[in-house]
């Protein structure tokens, strides 16, 4: 069973960048399609961003791509997302998650492991 750890949330000026970071404790971290997903104050959680168990490919929802990058280094069992040109709506609590899927999943039921969340805030 894996845990997970999220990091690298904070305060940032939008237009900013963050790195987030997910660390897992397990033997098995290759065994799982990873997520990240988000949740602002009122809102549903959403999935940002999938990647399969060997980060051959990817998933990012529309309102992110083209400025965040999911990427995976399983030797190490952890899972990144980097963050570029933030803006104040990507504002939330992030989680990341694990699914057994072998590839990239969208859907939220596919996850079944899931960090403490960090803490992003954008401001204008």
């Amino acid at each position: 069973q894996e845990q997970l750890g999220e990091s690298g949330g904070g305060l940032v000026q939008a237009g900013g960048s963050l790195i987030l970071t997910c660390a897992a404790a397990g033997r098995t971290f290759s065994n799982y399609a990873m997520g990240w997903f988000r949740q602002a104050p009122g809102l549903e959680r959403e999935l940002v961003a999938a990647i399969s168990r060997s980060g051959g490919s990817t998933y990012y929802a529309v309102s992110v791509k083209g400025r965040f990058t999911i990427s995976r280094d399983n030797a190490k069992n952890t899972v990144y997302l980097l963050m570029n040109n933030l803006k104040p709506e990507d504002t939330a609590v992030y989680y990341c998650a694990a699914s057994s899927t072998l590839e990239a999943t969208i859907r939220r039921r596919d996850y079944d492991h899931w960090g403490q969340g960090t803490q992003v805030t954008v401001s204008s």
